[in-house]
């Protein structure tokens, strides 16, 4: 997510996008590494499996300078920009999803191209999903004294 003054508008979309995913049947995590290194802003897993990944942009600057996101389409079967209300959607790789999010919740404004990942794959991203996600509550848990 955005770094310095527009840290807090990126949270409030992640924040957005996480309740529109639980919404829409999905779990959300937050910065999720992929096994090539590259971060995605929320990741989500569906009861079905189905791999989605999101990346928030709230300043154009950062959005037209960026050329890591297709490095991101290997590892989900849905693939989002997410921006704030405010945000100029022209901007947007038309080839991919887009949800327009703030604080309260988000809509999905273009659905995501659905891809299928090979099985070995998917099987990967789904265990590591789930490893990042066992860690982080069992890091939550041992923080607030609770095991």
């Amino acid at each position: 997510m955005e770094n310095g003054c527009s840290s807090e508008n990126a949270l409030g979309v992640a924040r957005g996008v996480s309740r529109l995913l639980i919404q829409e049947g999905y779990s959300p995590i937050l910065e999720f590494t992929l096994a090539n290194g590259r971060r995605l802003d929320v990741a989500a897993i569906g009861a079905d499996g189905t791999m989605v990944g999101v990346e928030i942009k709230v300043a154009v600057a950062d959005l037209k300078g960026d050329q890591k996101w297709p490095e991101y389409l290997d590892f989900c079967e849905m693939f989002y920009f997410a921006i704030p209300p405010d945000f100029p959607d022209e901007y947007v790789p038309a080839s991919t999803g887009l949800i327009v999010a703030d604080r309260f919740g988000g809509a999905i404004v273009r659905p995501s191209p659905r891809t299928v990942l090979h099985p070995s794959r998917r099987k990967a991203v789904t265990l590591s999903f789930a490893r990042v996600a066992a860690e982080r509550l069992s890091q939550i848990l041992e923080a607030s004294n609770a095991l």
